[in-house]
């Protein structure tokens, strides 16, 4: 249906929908993955990027920001479905696209997970009129095309990953436990008539105790489709992750994962027993639903069978017994599984646990030779900067890649400990908005951590410099990046990270004035269930630090929103906050932000070098936010997520915040263990 300014929501085609004269095995070789067009590491949020572009400040920019406006409004407030497709445009600016959020996502967490894509893909996939992008609660894609959805387009396609982390003690009964539970659950997601979703799980070994998955497709497919769309990447994928303990196929129409960690909220939906008599796992029926009845003929995979308990009412018998059939025709056709040789890699690997690290610490090994010819020996003149720990230099690899060797120096503040928890951290940390790891060299005495080179330096050279020449679109950027990365390690990634030395030097700048976060030594990963630490060694830079950790060392989330707070009101002000020795005050800068609010004067504070060139309600609201964070009481403070929102969108009604937390020095040793007293 139509409406008349040009938003439309329809069912667009999927990869599923075909006619009932259509052979299965025609859909099944259609859904062959075109790895060409996906980048070569895996960095999440994870982008496809099209070819054909559009104009900054063109009309399909406008068609663009309305879908932003209102399919993520959409799909949260379908709690039936967390589904929406829309359209808005005409002619060759027309604009279709479709966002669909995780079953088990709530609708908040829906909207802010789709509005937060409409804000990234654009950026990761600059002008590109096609374009998609994966999170773990969500998808996004948007076109020129009505066809962006079907088998034969390459945006919205299937995305493989697997983990580099293998089982040992029964490889083949796990695969044949994977199998059997991925098309279990694919079978109830197909039956879900409301979300077309499913979670599973099974019980195993004692090496991996239990496996949970999940299966999704677009709820407006109807059960058969969703079956047909889920055996299809199945069946053309599930051998690829032969041995791992995880994998997962991205598409939106739809998707598969599993793993050996538990990543899904609520009881699963489907559960299988495990294989093997000394670790029992009953299977339990969800209430009402009928008792499991085996599909005859199984699922074969690379030459074996492996039999699939699913729940199907009789009526769907006949359709799904065809379904495998089809199935085990396309295993017996498929060609050999496709080379993984360095440079033609059909899915990216990736990893999240702690056993995987020294996997990944001999994946990521360079040459100390190679790293001596890259840096010119270590040449002063490739020599980027030095602090406590060392030196950092600029370098070419032999492939031409440009990186930063963190040379440490023997008497560096960085003691092995804070190396290996800055390899360990940084090795599984993949987002756009962190610096990225390239690799390590550990020989002859000499601890290298390489490092992607990022341009234009660090955030404090170029913000308190005298060349500084920042404008206001460049600060709300960098303001808007550092808040993403930080909802990454607080919230989205496989870890709960709190880095607690968040400042302006440590943020990195690209070549378009993106910011990364860096230096990760002496970040701390958190349970997902712990709130805070406390901790007798206070680490850090005073003018970033909160006071209760500055205080009394109890450090959390929060305390990374106090320094992100901080470095806020320093992009806007320009002024950097006092942190030098002879201050009697390191909250120089917060204390004059407070009065200047307090007397309805704060933008008098703005940054003059921009000569008045910003809009004054979106500086506003970055004081706002600015003082939010470093409000006294951790409590209040915002975590990132709502602070992504918050910047994201003007419509949100901010908190009056209250007076910030200052931390004063009573000694001028600039040393860990200075004594510190909290006021305001």
């Amino acid at each position: 249906m139509l409406i008349s300014f040009e938003i439309e929501t329809r069912s667009f085609p999927t990869a599923c929908t075909m006619g009932h004269h259509h052979h299965p095995l025609t859909f099944i070789a259609a859904i062959v993955v075109t790895i060409a067009l996906l980048p070569a590491a895996a960095s999440y949020p994870w982008p496809v990027c099209g070819t054909d572009s559009f104009s900054a400040n063109s009309s399909y920019q406008a068609n663009l920001n309305l879908l932003a406006a209102t399919l993520p409004g959409n799909a949260s407030t379908s709690p039936s479905n967390l589904f929406a497709t829309a359209a808005a445009g005409a002619g060759q600016d027309r604009v279709w696209a479709a966002g669909l959020c995780r079953g088990d996502v709530n609708a908040s967490n829906c909207l802010a997970c789709l509005a937060q894509a409409f804000h990234d893909l654009p950026n990761d996939c600059s002008y590109n009129k096609d374009a998609a992008i994966y999170y773990d609660p969500c998808m996004l894609c948007y076109s020129n095309t009505t066809s962006f959805l079907s088998a034969a387009a390459t945006i919205c396609r299937a995305r493989p990953f697997v983990s580099i982390t293998n089982v040992t003690a029964n490889p083949a009964q796990f695969n044949r436990a994977v199998a059997a539970l991925v098309n279990a659950t694919a079978d109830r997601a197909a039956l879900n008539s409301t979300r077309r979703f499913a979670t599973g799980e099974a019980g195993f070994d004692q090496e991996v105790p239990a496996v949970y998955a999940v299966a999704q497709c677009t709820p407006d497919q109807a059960p058969a489709q969703c079956r047909r769309c889920l055996a299809g990447i199945i069946a053309d994928h599930l051998g690829d992750f032969e041995n791992a303990v995880r994998g997962r196929l991205l598409w939106i129409n739809c998707s598969f994962r599993y793993d050996s960690k538990p990543f899904f909220s609520g009881p699963a939906m489907v559960q299988l027993a495990s294989p093997f008599p000394a670790a029992p796992a009953p299977a339990v029926q969800p209430t009402g639903q009928p008792s499991p009845s085996p599909l005859g003929g199984g699922v074969v995979l690379k030459g074996r069978k492996y039999s699939v308990p699913v729940l199907v009412p009789a009526v769907l018998l006949p359709v799904l017994a065809a379904l495998n059939l089809a199935i085990c025709l396309c295993f017996w056709r498929r060609r050999k599984r496709r080379s993984i040789a360095q440079g033609n890699k059909p899915y990216t690997r990736y990893s999240a646990d702690e056993e995987e690290d020294g996997e990944m610490v001999d994946s990521m090994m360079i040459d100390l030779s190679t790293l001596r010819a890259a840096t010119m020996d270590f040449d002063d003149s490739n020599k980027l900067g030095e602090g406590g720990f060392g030196a950092v230099y600029k370098g070419v690899l032999p492939d031409g890649e440009e990186v930063a060797v963190k040379r440490l120096s023997s008497s560096s503040t960085q003691g092995l400990e804070q190396l290996k928890n800055e390899l360990a951290l940084v090795a599984k940390l993949k987002h756009k908005n962190l610096v990225r790891l390239v690799g390590v060299c550990l020989e002859q005495q000499e601890r290298l951590l390489v490092y992607e080179y990022v341009l234009n330096r660090s955030l404090d050279i170029v913000l308190f410099g005298a060349e500084n020449q920042l404008d206001w679109e460049q600060r709300y950027r960098i303001i808007n990046g550092i808040a993403r990365g930080l909802q990454y390690l607080h919230e989205d990634s496989q870890l709960k990270v709190v880095h607690r030395d968040l400042k302006a030097s440590n943020i990195l700048l690209d070549t378009n004035m993106n910011p990364k976060i860096s230096d990760f030594g002496l970040a701390r990963i958190f349970s997902r269930d712990q709130t805070q630490a406390v901790t007798k060694s206070i680490v850090g830079t005073y003018g970033y630090m909160a006071p209760e950790y500055a205080m009394r060392g109890n450090y959390s989330v929060k305390s990374d929103a106090f320094s992100f707070g901080v470095m806020v009101l320093e992009i806007v002000t320009g002024r950097k906050n006092n942190d030098s020795c002879n201050s009697k005050q390191s909250g120089d800068l917060l204390n004059t932000v407070w009065e200047h609010w307090e007397a309805g004067t704060v933008m008098e504070l703005v940054d003059p070098s921009m000569n008045g060139s910003f809009p004054e309600g979106d500086v506003l609201r970055c004081f706002h936010i600015g003082l939010l964070c470093v409000q006294g009481d951790p409590a209040a403070r915002p975590v990132m997520s709502s602070v992504v929102m918050m910047l994201g969108t003007d419509t949100i009604s901010l908190q009056a915040p209250s007076k910030p937390g200052f931390v004063a020095r009573k000694s001028v040793a600039n040393t860990t263990d200075s004594t510190v007293s909290l006021h305001g």
